[in-house]
């Protein structure tokens, strides 16, 4: 399932990527650091929703409260909360 979020407080304005059940792939941010973001993808796919949070959660940018990594890992964690959600109103 492709996932879009809509990011807050960072020069990037949106992050998309696939997730199928736990797993993360072709990760892509809009705007931002061009190099940094580049990177983060490339280091990431394949990944687990639980490996994403723990390295990026809480990395903040400057004085800002979040940063574009902070972002992505709080993206993959709401992708996969409304993706279990759904599996479960189905059921």
């Amino acid at each position: 399932m492709r996932y879009e979020y809509k990011t807050e407080n960072t020069c990037s304005q949106l992050i998309s990527f696939d997730i199928n059940g736990n797993i993360i792939t072709n990760i892509q941010f809009m705007g931002g650091c061009n190099g940094n973001l580049k990177a983060i993808p490339l280091l990431l796919e394949g990944q687990t929703v639980e490996y994403i949070e723990e390295k990026l959660s809480g990395i903040l940018c400057g004085r800002r409260p979040t940063s574009c990594a902070d972002q992505l890992a709080r993206a993959v964690r709401t992708a996969y909360e409304q993706l279990n959600y759904k599996t479960e109103v189905q059921q």
